[in-house]
C-alpha cells in the first residue's frame, strides 16, 4: 500500500513528512469543497457572508487568505494521518521465522534482510523496516552483536527528532493564521474609523447623516471581528487535531521500539548467553 503522495506521482516524502506541492493542490480541493456550497446561501447571513468579505461594502480579501491557510494545515494533517496508516502496516509483516529458538546471528541476519527485501519494495521508506535493516546490515557486516541494540536505539532517536521536524510548518501555520486574522481586524477597523472620519472632516452637522456614518462604523467593526473569529476557529481546530495526529505518531513510534526489542534485541541476548556459556 502506497502513501497519497506517491499515488499521485507527486514524489512521497520520507516517512510521514509531507511534500508541499502535495499539501497545497489538496488544500486547493479542501478550499472548493468550502466555498462552493457556501456560494449557493452567500447572503443569507453574517456566519456565511464572513467567509467571503462581510458584505457588499466590505472588499478585505483577508478571510479568503485565512481559509486557504487553515485548508493547507488541514491538508498536511490529513496526509501525514495517510501516511502513518501506510507505515503502521510494517508493524503487520512477518519479517521472522516462526521458531521460538530463532537466535539472530551473522548468517541469520541475512536471511532477515532478504524476507524485509521480498515484502516491501523499498524498505527504507518505512520507519520500523529502514530501522531494523540499518541494525542488520551493522550485524551482517561488521558481526558486531552488541552494537546492534545501540544502533536501534539511536536510530529511534533520529525517527523521533526527524518526525518531531515534520511539524514546523504546521507550527507556522498556527501561528500565522491568528496574526493574519488581527491584520483584517486592523484594517476593518481603519476602514470603518476612516469612513467616519470622513463625514466629521466635511462638517456633518445632520443627525441623519451622522447617524447613518455611525453605522457604517458598527458594520466595520462587526467585519473586522468576523475575520479574527475565523483565524481564532481554524487556528483552534489546527490546534486540536494536530494533537491528537502528534500523539497517534508518537504511539507509532513506541510500538516500532517495542517491536525491535521483542524481535531483534531479545533474539540477541541468546547470541550473548550462548557465548558466554551460559
Amino acid at each position: 500500500m502506497l502513501d497519497i503522495e506517491c499515488i499521485l506521482g507527486l514524489g512521497g516524502k520520507k516517512f510521514t513528512a509531507v511534500g508541499a506541492i502535495s499539501s497545497f493542490l489538496t488544500a486547493i480541493v479542501l478550499c472548493a469543497l468550502i466555498y462552493v456550497p457556501l456560494s449557493f446561501f452567500r447572503g443569507s447571513g453574517w456566519v456565511v457572508d464572513m467567509f467571503f468579505h462581510g458584505g457588499p461594502k466590505d472588499r478585505s480579501i483577508i478571510p479568503y487568505f485565512t481559509v486557504f491557510l487553515g485548508c493547507w494545515a488541514l491538508a498536511i494533517l490529513l496526509i501525514k494521518l495517510q501516511k502513518l496508516h501506510v507505515q503502521r502496516k510494517a508493524l503487520t509483516l512477518k519479517i521472522l521465522p516462526d521458531d521460538v529458538n530463532f537466535v539472530l546471528t551473522c548468517a541469520t541476519a541475512r536471511e532477515i534482510l532478504e524476507n524485509i527485501s521480498l515484502q516491501a519494495a523499498v524498505p527504507r521508506d518505512f520507519v520500523l523496516l529502514d530501522r531494523i535493516q540499518r541494525a542488520l546490515m551493522n550485524l551482517k557486516n561488521l558481526g558486531n552483536v552488541s552494537a546492534v541494540a545501540e544502533c536501534l536505539n539511536t536510530q529511534a532517536r533520529n525517527d523521533e527528532d526527524y518526525l518531531s521536524s515534520t511539524y514546523t510548518v504546521l507550527k507556522g501555520f498556527i501561528w500565522a493564521i491568528p496574526v493574519l486574522g488581527f491584520v483584517g481586524t486592523v484594517l476593518g477597523l481603519s476602514t470603518a474609523i476612516s469612513s467616519f472620519g470622513d463625514v466629521v472632516r466635511k462638517g456633518g452637522n445632520d443627525p441623519q447623516e451622522l447617524i447613518a456614518a455611525l453605522g457604517n462604523v458598527t458594520g466595520g467593526l462587526s467585519v473586522a471581528f468576523e475575520t479574527t473569529l475565523i483565524a481564532l476557529v481554524f487556528a483552534l481546530i489546527i490546534q486540536l487535531l494536530m494533537t491528537v495526529v502528534l500523539n497517534r505518531e508518537e504511539t507509532f513510534l513506541d510500538e516500532c521500539s517495542d517491536y525491535c526489542h521483542r524481535n531483534i534485541i531479545s533474539k540477541l541476548k541468546s547470541v550473548d548467553l550462548a557465548d558466554d556459556g551460559l
